[in-house]
């Protein structure tokens, strides 16, 4: 089991993205956290913004087809995409995973 950490510009784009995730069993889960406040070097300036972060839950096989969907509708054109291995988990949660990603 894996998470991918992704940000985006809104809660819109990230329920429309995670959305169609889902449909594609690509993802079990797609947890938003509403306003993430981010300082960050863009194009030489430090910036500072307002953004949305998503944790989805999945495995490992479907990273790089969730990668490729995000950076295909996502507004951002560097958006964080960043998979992160999950050491341990509950059994009863990591079977849920697992049945809910099979294609």
């Amino acid at each position: 089991m894996i998470y991918i950490f992704w940000t985006c510009r809104d809660k819109a784009e990230a329920k429309r993205i995670i959305q169609g995730l889902l449909e594609r069993h690509l993802i079990a889960c797609g947890s938003i956290f509403p306003e993430v406040e981010s300082l960050y070097r863009w194009e030489g300036k430090i910036e500072e913004g307002k953004e949305v972060k998503v944790m989805l839950k999945t495995v490992a096989s479907h990273f790089e087809k969730i990668r490729s969907v995000i950076q295909e509708e996502c507004s951002y054109k560097v958006p964080e995409i960043a998979q992160v291995d999950v050491a341990l988990a509950s059994p009863a949660y990591l079977s849920w995973v697992m049945s809910e990603t099979k294609s």
